[in-house]
């Protein structure tokens, strides 16, 4: 049984300390810290160099898997309009993915000591040290096994020539999310789209964390009625 007054020690290593906190972590993960200086994980240094990306892994890892895939959709007969309209509808399935996994996977209440443990290792971390900017992507392993139910799925669901390209259009759709909330993070935009974008993101940070759940665009949001609102929140006296 969890203790009620477990105080989490920053100072050691995290990973293991935050199940302990049973209740009262959903509480605690979402009091962030802001420092670009990240938390240790683990003792091990080993477990420790896995959970650090840099951002430019992404594009570089998968932009070539996603330029094979649209290879092979094209061997076997689609012509470069059928992929293109199947790269579109796989962005479009990612942007719905993205919103669903972010608002009932990634922000699932846990009070469990394995439920806090490996809640903060998807998401929680990242609401602990949002400006952590080496846990702020996912490492590319992580995204390989994640990725195996779509695939699963489009491939079932779909012809032997579509599902490569589809399947694409949704790891480019993941690509385009991943450096887009990198640079929403760390980015300095100054007008525009980026700046709205950037503003609406860290609006879901430190001001209403149960709302704006889309991260490269808010249609989502909109659509499903947990778009933000701008007035200011009320407290209760």
């Amino acid at each position: 049984m969890a203790s009620k007054t477990f105080t989490v020690d920053l100072n050691k290593p995290l990973v293991f300390q935050v199940g302990h906190l049973g209740e009262a972590y959903n509480k605690w993960v979402h009091q962030p810290i802001v420092s670009k200086e990240g938390p240790r994980f683990f003792g091990n240094d080993f477990l420790e160099m896995l959970t650090r990306t840099v951002w430019w892994v992404i594009p570089l890892v998968w932009l070539p898997v996603i330029s094979w895939l649209v290879s092979v959709s094209l061997s076997r007969g689609l012509t470069p309009s059928d992929v293109a309209s199947c790269l579109a509808a796989g962005v479009f399935i990612w942007s719905l993915l993205e919103y669903t996994l972010h608002r009932f996977l990634f922000h699932m209440e846990t009070r469990s000591y394995w439920g806090n443990t490996l809640h903060y290792l998807l998401h929680g971390c990242h609401h602990k040290h949002p400006m952590d900017g080496l846990r702020l992507v996912f490492p590319p392993a992580a995204t390989a096994i994640l990725s195996v139910p779509l695939w699963v799925v489009i491939r079932l669901t779909s012809t032997p020539a579509v599902a490569p390209a589809l399947f694409g259009g949704g790891l480019l759709g993941y690509v385009m999310y991943d450096v887009t909330h990198y640079y929403l993070h760390h980015g300095k935009p100054t007008s525009g789209l980026s700046q709205n974008l950037k503003r609406y993101h860290l609006n879901h940070h430190f001001r209403i964390q149960s709302q704006g759940f889309g991260i490269t665009s808010p249609l989502w949001d909109r659509a499903f009625g947990t778009y933000p609102s701008t007035k200011p929140i009320q407290e209760n006296k």
